[in-house]
């Protein structure tokens, strides 16, 4: 663990689902530090729990017990309304089914963060065109997400996250439903990206290469950290 600041902090989060009549513990009191900068992969089996966590991390969930502390703020001591403004300035997502608006082209689809941040329409646009540009898609602005490659809609879902200049930036399973080639190819864009924009970066994944570019490996099993 490097000496710099710490950015993300998870100590004895818990978290279970209803399934029915049972209670299905997913995570049993995890505990993680990221600093400021830090590339990590979370690395575990499927149905270990890794989504779970991801999503609990960045806001989108909240977890049974325990505490989560984001650039210092603790997101459990926030609204909703809060928490979502939170998130929208200071974390960015990338998912593995990419999650674009259909109706959007990649343009739109891009600055979406930024409009809802109520940035002026031109300055999102500019910000969305060097983004797109700068994940080799210049040309394929006005394309729908039915018109783009497996591969290029996540190269839009990258421009996207971080359109707002977030300071934490989650994958999950960013690679999953690519092939090898078109995986590599994203795995190697979001470590430039980290490098470039100095943002803190957790990716979620069961793929061995997709770890080998991280700069620190956390294992999750049992639903605990097992490193």
């Amino acid at each position: 663990m490097s000496e710099r600041a710490t950015l993300l902090e998870a100590r004895g989060v818990t978290k279970s689902f209803r399934l029915g009549a049972s209670l299905l513990k997913v995570l049993r009191g995890v505990d993680v530090s990221v600093a400021a900068g830090e590339f990590v992969a979370l690395c575990g089996a499927s149905g270990s729990g890794k989504t779970t966590l991801l999503h609990l991390l960045g806001g989108l969930d909240v977890p049974d017990a325990g505490s989560i502390r984001v650039a210092g703020a603790d997101l459990a001591e926030m609204s909703r309304q809060a928490v979502a403004q939170f998130r929208n300035k200071e974390i960015g997502f990338v998912f593995q089914a990419y999650h674009l608006l259909p109706e959007l082209d990649a343009l739109e689809n891009v600055a979406l963060p930024a409009r809802m941040a109520r940035l002026p329409n031109s300055e999102a646009e500019a910000r969305a065109r060097e983004l797109l540009a700068r994940v080799g898609l210049s040309r394929r602005l006005e394309h729908r997400p039915n018109e783009l490659s497996g591969g290029e809609q996540q190269r839009v879902a990258i421009a996207r996250a971080l359109m707002n200049g977030p300071r934490l930036l989650l994958a999950d399973e960013p690679t999953g439903n690519l092939d090898s080639e078109s995986g590599e190819e994203i795995i190697s864009l979001l470590g430039d990206l980290h490098g470039e924009r100095r943002v803190t970066l957790v990716v979620a994944t069961h793929d061995e290469k997709v770890a080998g570019h991280a700069g620190r490996v956390l294992r999750l099993a049992d639903g605990r950290i097992v490193n």
